[in-house]
């Protein structure tokens, strides 16, 4: 699938969200895909809950909540395998 940016046409729909930067999976080092795979994490929880209000007001709730937070680490951990995965593990 090409089209990586996601729209819907309805009244409270959200702005365009490009999720993935650049239209590319490919970084020059792990530490750059590392930072690719947390902003393409907060991409999706951007998508997910496009109210920015209730986003930060749900912050408060899972930053103290130790269960969502190992769920977040999760999720972040799932995009970087597929962007080193794409970047042949950085191997040359």
């Amino acid at each position: 699938m090409n089209n990586t940016t996601v729209s819907n046409d309805s009244p409270a729909a959200p702005p365009e969200i490009t999720l993935i930067p650049n239209n590319s999976l490919l970084t020059e080092t792990p530490e750059e895909g590392r930072q690719l795979a947390v902003k393409m994490a907060r991409l999706i929880i951007k998508l997910t809950q496009p109210d920015e209000e209730k986003r930060l007001q749900l912050r408060d709730v899972y930053g103290n909540d130790a269960m969502m937070l190992i769920a977040v680490g999760q999720t972040v951990a799932t995009e970087f395998a597929t962007i080193a995965a794409a970047n042949n593990y950085w191997r040359k």
